[in-house]
């Protein structure tokens, strides 16, 4: 039978080496350092999700602390104080974001550079209303295995909704019509291909036609060079002033014939005068000729006149036909 101090150094025994397995134990499943000196950093968040104190801190892929406290802070921000091994150099423009490391819920805070953090949008905000504050890097929240879940289920469910109305707007008539527009758009490609074609050929037409007119404006601005060279030798060989005095003297020659045309034109405007005062007195002799005042118009009015010379005439006539028929009856020429 054994004594009792031996049971109770057993059972004390069997205690010690459990306190120091449970110690140990704590220790490796929490990572924790003892007795090393760490440096401290903080950042602050909107929101960290699942992050609990003492998850593991990761900058380049490599653990090199801590998360050491979590708590309020003033304006609706949740501090993060971060715990870092000493010899750690903390990146150019540093960030924190906050996710999960598995798929049993553990999560970690990796320190990354701005410029390297996911393109999210929504992250991207995080980090700009974070920003700001010093000696307090600014944080984000990594969507975790969960929200990533809930929203590829929405997607899945409006991929289905979206193939269940192409399935009802795609029936089999929607096919044939499907199939009649390819054969029209067919149609319409061939018809375009041929309009392109003719269209090609008249462009083609046309840019002859504008090389030729472009040879012909080059061939009148030519001409135009020659002709503009003979006007300046002209000038220089005083051709030019010849004619401008010729131009003078004929602009004087034909101001003298306007003047004399002005004058011509005053002295016809005299004699027309002349000449209705003229035609006015004949009107008034003809006028008392024909009502038979006086003895010129007696004499042309009266009837007897004119029968009297009527004879007289027929006498004369018959006068000449007997001189002309018995000549020495009224001429006696004798000859010594």
């Amino acid at each position: 039978m054994k004594r009792p101090e031996a049971n109770d150094f057993i059972v004390g025994s069997a205690v010690l080496v459990t306190m120091v397995l449970l110690v140990t134990g704590s220790i490796w499943l929490g990572q924790i350092d003892v007795g090393k000196r760490r440096e401290r950093v903080e950042a602050r968040f909107e929101d960290v999700g699942n992050a609990q104190v003492g998850n593991a801190v990761v900058i380049r892929g490599v653990r090199s602390g801590r998360i050491e406290s979590i708590e309020l802070a003033d304006g609706g921000w949740v501090r993060v104080g971060i715990g870092l091994d000493p010899d750690i150099t903390l990146p150019r423009d540093p960030v924190v974001l906050l996710g999960a490391s598995s798929l049993f819920g553990d999560w970690q805070a990796t320190i990354l550079e701005q410029s390297a953090a996911p393109a999210s949008r929504e992250v991207a905000e995080q980090i700009r209303r974070a920003s700001g504050k010093r000696d307090l890097m600014p944080g984000a929240v990594l969507p975790d295995v969960a929200q990533l879940t809930t929203v590829a289920g929405d997607i899945a469910d409006n991929v289905a909704t979206f193939a269940e109305r192409v399935r009802v707007a795609f029936d089999d008539s929607a096919a044939v019509e499907l199939r009649s527009s390819f054969r029209n758009v067919a149609t319409l490609s061939a018809e375009l291909a041929q309009t392109t074609r003719t269209q090609s050929r008249n462009l083609d037409e046309i840019t002859r036609d504008v090389k030729a007119g472009a040879s012909e404006l080059t061939e009148a601005a030519r001409a135009l060079r020659r002709t503009v060279a003979r006007v300046d030798s002209s000038t220089s060989a005083g051709e030019v002033a010849l004619i401008m005095g010729d131009i003078q003297m004929a602009a004087g020659t034909l101001r003298d014939a306007a003047n004399d045309l002005h004058d011509l034109t005053s002295r016809l405007g005299g004699t027309q005068a002349r000449l209705d005062s003229l035609l006015g007195s004949s009107a008034s002799v003809m006028s008392k000729i024909d009502r038979g005042d006086g003895s010129f118009a007696r004499m042309l009015n009266d009837d007897a006149l004119y029968t009297g010379t009527d004879s007289l005439v027929q006498e004369m006539r018959a006068l000449v036909a007997d001189v002309r028929a018995r000549p020495k009856r009224y001429i006696n020429l004798r000859l010594f």
